[in-house]
């Protein structure tokens, strides 16, 4: 089997670079790609060269416009990586035959109510980030190619910056430090994702019927102000030395960005793991993990 990776360097793809390594001859591209191999998805017309040139048996695409805020007003840049890249990808899956591993968000939803959304709920993209990938989803779906389709959320990994990290600088220079406490969902490692998606493509190969959309996140729920506290509690509990006495919760009105942000970022994963008889770890095992890895370095 041979997979082409997109987005390689990000951080669900440094995960998925191990993950997938395993399950045959893995081409792994970034922005920048390799020899004559493109892997920026801005440019339409030397991707679709490099997947012909490839004839992968597997495309996964883990690059994707993620700048949430900037999405507001580089409304072309987002739609074209986004939106057309990922329909030229699976244009060319079907040319192959070849399945489509993507990834998408939680930010398809309005963000509204408390209950987890399951994937056949209405969409209603509260920003022009979260119209891009539901677009995106959407010329997969309707393109007829052999898909998976993992929505998600909170994503973050050991490598690059992340929510974590940045509490526990901040903890270290401030007594006094204000969380949101009204957006809630589960903070989901790179790595877990990484894990479902080589186990996946295992099963789909044998299975092709288990193709769609899934929602793919850590259990639990957490508001960012409990993931921070979370967060600094373990690093205090692990020696770490903190000036941070009081975290403050606020809401999201008080914190204004360009972009609106969902406040029910909660997704039901009763779909992914009954189709894979999947277990997801908690949220907070995830992160300790990561916490430790950290500390460590």
């Amino acid at each position: 089997m041979k997979i082409l990776l997109l987005g390689k360097n990000g951080q669900v793809g440094w995960e998925l670079q191990r993950s997938l390594a395993a399950l045959g001859e893995l081409i792994a591209l970034d922005r920048n790609g390799v020899d004559d191999l493109c892997g920026d998805l801005s440019n339409l017309d030397a991707l679709r060269r490099t997947i012909r040139e490839v004839k992968p048996d597997v495309v996964v695409n883990a690059a994707a416009y993620t700048g949430v805020d900037k999405a507001e007003s580089e409304t072309e840049l987002a739609d074209r990586v986004n939106v057309q890249a990922s329909q030229l990808i699976a244009e060319e899956a079907v040319s192959l035959g070849a399945w489509l591993i993507h990834y998408s968000t939680d930010y398809v939803f309005s963000g509204q109510g408390s209950m987890p959304w399951l994937e056949n709920d209405p969409v209603a993209p509260v920003n022009r980030y979260g119209a891009s990938k539901l677009a995106g989803e959407q010329a997969i779906t309707a393109s007829g190619c052999k898909h998976l389709i993992f929505r998600t959320s909170w994503v973050y990994g050991a490598r690059g910056n992340n929510f974590a990290k940045t509490m526990l600088r901040l903890a270290k220079d401030r007594e006094n430090l204000s969380v949101i406490n009204d957006q809630i969902g589960a903070p989901t490692g790179a790595d877990l994702i990484a894990d479902v998606t080589a186990l996946a493509i295992q099963q789909v190969m044998l299975r092709p019927e288990l193709a769609g959309l899934y929602h793919l996140v850590a259990s639990g729920e957490v508001s960012w102000h409990g993931y921070a506290s979370y967060v600094i509690d373990f690093a205090r509990s692990s020696g770490e030395q903190l000036a941070v006495k009081l975290i403050n919760p606020i809401e999201t009105t008080a914190y204004p960005t360009p972009a609106r942000r969902p406040l029910n970022s909660r997704l039901n994963t009763q779909k992914l793991r009954d189709s894979f008889s999947l277990h997801l770890p908690d949220w907070q095992s995830g992160v300790t993990r990561m916490l430790r890895e950290v500390l460590n370095k």
